[in-house]
């Protein structure tokens, strides 16, 4: 009975991991993409699905989260010495992970599962305000306005940019380039100082 429910608990298990894996690539394709199309993609029934996920919000919502998630386990690896190309380098993390599925991360970032994104996306938040911190006490970021206040216009530059890149259909390049351009450029440089740090960057 045991060994049963193990093995029942593993299929489960994988195909929760087939589907979101499908999902992925199926989005990634097109974005309308409809919940027959990626349980088929899976090997499974459109039931199936169902089985894991509610609606194609939740869905999406897991899709997202899990890149939230995958973000913060990477982002201890994502510094530098200098602040500014740390608050750049956090940007193009972020656009790496989630680019793919950018319309649906739209509707993700402010629906009803925002908080649990928000919460996944945490350990980015505290990397981000460290690097502002660093870079105010070191003259090199904006200080106007309290230092949460502008690792808040950070973060909001980089979704602003996600708005962008799925209405005007920016390639992946063009995306990860922009979203380094204007997080920098709401920490307080001009655009040249951010160019400048986004082609060291390449």
């Amino acid at each position: 009975m045991t060994t049963t429910v193990r093995a029942t608990r593993r299929d489960a298990t994988a195909n929760r991991a087939a589907l979101l894996d499908a999902a992925r690539e199926a989005l990634r394709r097109d974005p309308a993409a409809s919940l027959e199309t990626i349980a088929a993609q899976a090997g499974l029934s459109r039931r199936a699905l169902y089985g894991h996920f509610a609606s194609r919000e939740d869905l999406v919502a897991e899709l997202v989260t899990s890149a939230a998630e995958r973000i913060g386990a990477i982002v201890s690896t994502v510094d530098d010495p200098d602040p500014r190309r740390a608050i750049a380098m956090l940007g193009a993390a972020m656009w790496d992970e989630i680019e793919h599925i950018r319309a649906l991360a739209q509707v993700a970032v402010r629906g009803p599962h925002r908080e649990s994104v928000a919460r996944a996306l945490a350990p980015v938040r505290s990397r981000l305000r460290r690097s502002v911190d660093r870079g105010r006490a070191a003259g090199l970021v904006r200080e106007d306005m309290p230092a949460l206040r502008v690792a808040g216009l950070v973060e909001g530059a980089a979704i602003a940019v996600l708005d962008e890149a799925t209405s005007s259909g920016l390639s992946a390049h063009e995306g990860r380039r922009l979203v380094m351009l204007a997080t920098l450029g709401a920490a307080g440089l001009s655009w040249t100082e951010a160019d400048a740090i986004v082609e060291g960057l390449r």
